[in-house]
């Protein structure tokens, strides 16, 4: 990065963001030292030029970080991709300003603008809007298409052939109970076991997650849904009663929350991932970006979060929404405040799961008779368990649900594909998950040393777009893990601008540095790769633990060729 300004991204954001409450624009952008004075006349430009094109009232908003700035502005919801070009050419004429190339003068760049704005305005939508607000319920708009209500009580209409509202029949549109779900690791299994105890409660449930779309069991769209294009689709589902969306990071920086209002939403953790991307750089900021889940709550709804989890704990304290904790340990003491305050929460006591409100405890099931905590190992999934719990309570879900929700969600391809799936293949044990980062990876750890096992093998890589230091920590978290063999897989799909073997190589030298001798660590082109040569490494009696993003259904079909079968649902040896 050179010390002059730069322009790094532009982007709209039509749902609540880190930045605003509703609909706007950003600019992520590098300053050099002396930045301020760009971010000054970026200011002075943006205001003119918004007052010129007859969006006087919209404000301004300033988010710093190391080496630059997102820089946004609000904007009518029918117009942000007019509304990009004003802030763009507002940064251009704040570099000019400040010694940068020259940029369009303001009343060339004001009709230029106008005649963008007067081509993308759509009347029809901010009425429908406006009504769909008055009736209270949602409004959800794309490029293409726009609906009103959500689920079973939703309407979809192409945008361009938008209704006049008093054509609505609003006495049937109306919203369904929407949960959020985010967090660093556990969103997807705390998604889907809460969508299972939704359904056990009779509902039609959707949800989306990274590998898809669900509704009513059945997979209607494949791929990562994570973001607000997976939870439209569950939303404008007409079969849809209940429906829970998993809401990642990258999902809220790029375009915000997909709904304005939820029930409940759930922050499971906050762990460094994905630094350096859109203005997030350390742990306060990313449990910022995760936290904006809870704008979407009302006062009759509840913020679910972790209270063993110190940036949640932390952050808990700027929320306006009301609030309900969960943790392992009762006697954390973030839960004990809670708890003490007469808020509601969900823990563990003498090994049972246990719903608190008001000093009235509620048990549920043992934690080993709910497969997805692996007989209890699995403390990751004690929590997302508890998670799940409290939210589905939070949402009024009955507690014969809730408990047959958790005893009835199996850790399998059916219900929760490549989180914790356990088989055996000729004496050998295999764990295949979804860690994919030194959090993760650590949590999993806990789940290997719980399990007896001759030997231990761990097969591990990283993704591209993360920093060098997070590549490291992960070649840290699997050696501390104690294997006696390492794989280090190529991930060709996302090397995201990363060389061939420079991710590999920078987990090798940093394996070494802890301590691993090179007869102890082998290189795989591919994830399927990597799973043969650990299976010809087995021998009865081995823990094969199998970290798998990329080629996960190819791995699973992989195992079934060879024959593995669906482990035993005893508990673990502790």
């Amino acid at each position: 990065m050179t010390d002059a300004p730069a322009l790094l991204d532009s982007r709209r954001l039509p749902g609540t963001s880190r930045l605003m409450d509703g609909p706007g624009v950003v600019l992520d952008v590098h300053l050099p030292a002396g930045g301020e004075r760009v971010i000054a006349a970026w200011a002075r430009a943006a205001r003119a030029m918004l007052r010129d094109v007859g969006w006087p009232g919209a404000t301004l908003h300033v988010l710093r970080f190391p080496g630059g700035a997102s820089l946004a502005h609000s904007a009518p919801a029918d117009c942000l991709y007019a509304a990009t070009e004003v802030n763009e050419w507002a940064w251009a004429a704040a570099v000019a300003e400040t010694g940068g190339p020259p940029a369009d003068a303001p009343a060339e760049a004001r009709e230029r603008l106008l005649a963008r704005i007067g081509a993308e305005r759509k009347p029809a939508l901010l009425a429908l809007r406006a009504a769909a607000d008055a009736h209270g319920v949602e409004c959800l708009g794309e490029d293409r298409r726009t609906s009103i209500g959500l689920g079973a009580g939703s309407r979809t209409f192409e945008t361009r052939q938008l209704p006049e509202p008093s054509a609505v029949p609003w006495d049937r549109i109306h919203d369904v109970p929407v949960a959020l779900v985010t967090g660093t690791d556990g969103k997807t299994t705390t998604t889907r076991l809460l969508a299972h105890v939704a359904a056990a409660a009779g509902h039609v449930t959707g949800f989306n997650d990274t590998d898809g779309v669900t509704v009513a069991g059945e997979r209607v769209a494949s791929g990562d849904y994570s973001g607000p294009e997976g939870a439209r689709l569950v939303l404008r589902d007409p079969r849809v009663t209940a429906a829970v969306l998993e809401t990642a990071r990258g999902g809220i920086l790029r375009r915000g929350l997909a709904v304005r209002r939820a029930g409940v939403a759930v922050v499971t953790n906050v762990a460094a991932d994905h630094f350096g991307e859109f203005g997030v750089f350390d742990l306060p900021s990313l449990a910022d970006t995760k936290l904006v889940v809870a704008r979407a709550v009302g006062p009759r709804g509840r913020v679910v979060l972790n209270a063993e989890d110190p940036e949640l704990v932390r952050g808990s304290a700027r929320l306006t929404a009301p609030l309900a904790w969960f943790a392992l340990d009762p006697a954390a003491p973030a839960f004990r405040r809670a708890m003490a305050a007469g808020l509601p929460g969900a823990t563990v006591e003498d090994g049972r799961f246990v719903l608190v409100h008001r000093g009235t405890a509620t048990p549920l099931a043992g934690v080993d008779e709910a497969p997805v905590t692996l007989g209890g190992a699995a403390r990751y999934n004690v929590a997302n368990a508890l998670a799940a719990a409290l939210a589905a309570w939070v949402l009024g879900l009955p507690v014969g649900a809730i408990r047959a929700g958790l005893t009835g969600f199996a850790r399998d391809n059916a219900h929760n594909p490549g989180r914790l799936n356990r088989f055996q293949l000729d004496g050998a044990q295999l764990l295949v998950d979804f860690a994919h980062n030194p959090h993760g990876l650590g949590a999993l750890a806990g789940v290997a040393r719980a399990l007896p096992a001759a030997r231990r093998l761990v097969v591990i890589g990283q993704a591209g777009d993360r920093d060098d230091e997070a590549i490291r920590g992960l070649a840290r978290a699997a050696w501390a893990m104690g294997p006696d063999r390492v794989i280090l897989k190529e991930m060709p799909k996302y090397l995201r601008g990363r060389a061939p073997g420079e991710i590999p190589a920078m987990l090798r030298d940093e394996l070494r540095r802890a301590g691993a001798p090179d007869a102890a660590i082998e290189d795989a082109p591919g994830e399927v790769a990597a799973v043969e040569q650990a299976l010809a490494w087995a021998r009865p009696g081995d823990l094969l633990l199998l970290t798998v993003h990329a080629e996960r259904d190819a791995v699973l079909a992989l195992l079934a060729a060879r024959g593995a079968r669906g482990w035993s649902e005893a508990p673990a040896t502790r």
